[in-house]
């Protein structure tokens, strides 16, 4: 892949986490299951991290603090993403003040002073993305129209990339 390829990767991620706003974050629990929660990706460019605001201790952080590797799952009017990497729980005050919000605040009424205020730091090491420039109506179409015919639909394109 070249360097422009990947940077056209980079960048259509980044417009999909834009558009989508929350993730479906999935962590192993102790006895191995599966466990997504939708959690809201923090307004911040996308450079091959994601954050999310999280209370600690709880059971997410627990679930991650034994076993680190997560998956965020999105969805948007421009397509689907699932980004695989390690999760750690992070304590910066500056970054919890660099991302702080009125939505966030509403988790977490006793303001961002709050000792259980933390962050769930993802670092990005794959993502596979299905991308469509296309309303979901012209979407829909091409599939039924696919359906019909016994074709494949070409509803945009897909890709995996090493972050």
């Amino acid at each position: 892949m070249t360097d422009n390829t990947h940077d056209d990767d980079i960048q259509t991620i980044a417009k999909l986490i834009s558009a989508a706003k929350v993730a479906l974050v999935t962590s192993q629990t102790a006895s191995g299951e599966l466990h997504s929660r939708p959690l809201a990706v923090q307004e911040k460019e996308f450079d091959g991290v994601l954050w999310f605001f999280t209370p600690d201790p709880s059971e997410k952080t627990a679930e991650i603090a034994a076993h680190p590797k997560v998956n965020a799952a999105f969805e948007s009017g421009k397509g689907y993403l699932s980004i695989s990497g390690t999760a750690s729980v992070v304590h910066d005050r500056a970054t919890i003040d660099e991302l702080w919000s009125a939505g966030v605040e509403a988790w977490f009424p006793e303001g961002k002073d709050d000792p259980s205020v933390a962050l769930l730091r993802v670092d990005a090491e794959s993502a596979e993305f299905w991308s469509t420039g296309q309303p979901r109506l012209v979407t829909a179409l091409k599939i039924a129209a696919a359906a019909a015919t016994g074709h494949q639909p070409d509803v945009g394109e897909n890709r995996t990339t090493a972050l």
